[in-house]
């Protein structure tokens, strides 16, 4: 029998599927209920210490393409199938408070389990590095086994949160050492893919001390214009503010995001997040060299915390390493992270034949050549 198991960051995991930092994650019944259903570890809704409030109305909503025809929507209908989720929801809205004594118990029930604490402070001062490490002490005192920074949040209210750590390569490297000071236990820093290049900030957090990065978190994203009525299809009083995409249309961005760190950094640990609902789409990330992945949208739309989905993940899982003879993830990951090179490495036709992408004859939906002479 194949053996699920691994070992991430010094971690032990039973399986190398998690739930990510979101919904699914946001109360204490939600995570007991995931480890009853089989995920190998947890990501707590990030936790932190200012006010938290959410927006009016619907906080997650989730885009439909017909299948029969081009119209993309948030509408729920027949014939249309899931391709993304979006939403513009903030970190927990419960304190820091309401979590003491909860995650501590749920590890105590749950020893073999992995509970990673999501956190969240500002930037830029004393007084919000303090944060960080008020939180990080916290939650380890309350058995959490590692840290995830939320450096990738995409909608913060505050400049000097979220996405906007994420971008900074200066403050990633300065709040992941702030943490890594007070850490007795791994730190973890998902980034946000809303970055001219991912690698820089990653290096930063690398220097800081990270012990893994994880990517990606949603891209930032508009909901779609109903046609009939002409308003946003997710909005407040008619207005609407830049949100995150997830799910299934962002699996390929995510994975080129990936492929960018672990060619990079080799020798480094990863977590792979985005559009994962089954286990072809998480060997993905195995194979590009993640050491475990984490799951949203597939189990937000499975019962909130995903029974079936986790069950897809580890059937899976074990069917394609018994069909193969491989007997732990380690024995397949990275394998085809060295596939991916520059364009100018693909093989192209015979010189002769090869004039720097223009054609000497137009091809349909292209202009003919011209040749310019000096």
């Amino acid at each position: 029998m194949a053996d699920l198991s691994t070992t991430f960051t010094g971690i032990r995991f039973e399986n190398p599927f998690l739930l990510a930092s979101a919904p699914p994650t946001e109360s204490d019944a939600n995570i007991i209920r995931a480890f009853e259903a089989g995920w190998g570890g947890v990501v707590t809704k990030t936790i932190g210490l200012h006010p938290v409030v959410n927006v009016k109305g619907p906080k997650t909503k989730f885009l439909r393409s017909e299948d029969q025809g081009s119209r993309i929507s948030m509408t729920k209908r027949p014939g249309t199938t899931v391709m993304a989720s979006w939403n513009w929801e903030l970190i927990s809205d419960k304190p820091l408070e309401w979590w003491l004594g909860k995650l501590a118990a749920i590890k105590k029930a749950y020893p073999k389990h992995i509970i990673v604490g999501s956190i969240m402070a500002g930037s830029g001062n004393d007084k919000e590095l303090g944060n960080w490490q008020t939180l990080a002490k916290a939650l380890q005192n309350e058995g959490a086994d590692a840290l995830e920074l939320n450096f990738s949040c995409p909608h913060m209210d505050r400049v000097d949160m979220g996405s906007n750590v994420g971008k900074d390569k200066v403050l990633c490297s300065v709040v992941t050492q702030a943490v890594k000071q007070v850490s007795k236990i791994p730190v973890w820093v998902k980034l946000t893919p809303a970055t001219a290049n991912i690698i820089e900030e990653a290096e930063a957090c690398f220097r800081g001390g990270a012990d893994a990065v994880v990517s990606s978190n949603t891209f930032p994203s508009l909901p779609v214009i109903d046609p009939a009525t002409l308003e946003f299809e997710m909005n407040v009083d008619g207005y609407v503010s830049s949100g995150g995409l997830g799910g299934p249309a962002i699996l390929p961005l995510s994975l080129a995001k990936m492929s960018q760190l672990t060619k990079e950094f080799p020798d480094k640990e990863f977590s792979g997040v985005g559009g994962i609902a089954n286990f072809d789409h998480a060997l993905n990330y195995f194979l590009l060299g993640c050491g475990t992945v984490q799951v949203c949208t597939a189990a937000m739309l499975d019962h909130a915390i995903g029974p079936n989905v986790i069950k897809t993940l580890t059937e899976g899982m074990a069917a394609f390493m018994d069909t193969r003879g491989f007997k732990s993830l380690e024995d397949f990951r990275s394998t085809r992270r060295d596939r991916i090179v520059p364009h100018s490495q693909i093989k192209r036709p015979d010189t002769r034949e090869y004039h720097g992408g223009y054609e000497d004859e137009a091809v349909e939906g292209y202009a003919a050549a011209e040749r310019v002479g000096v």
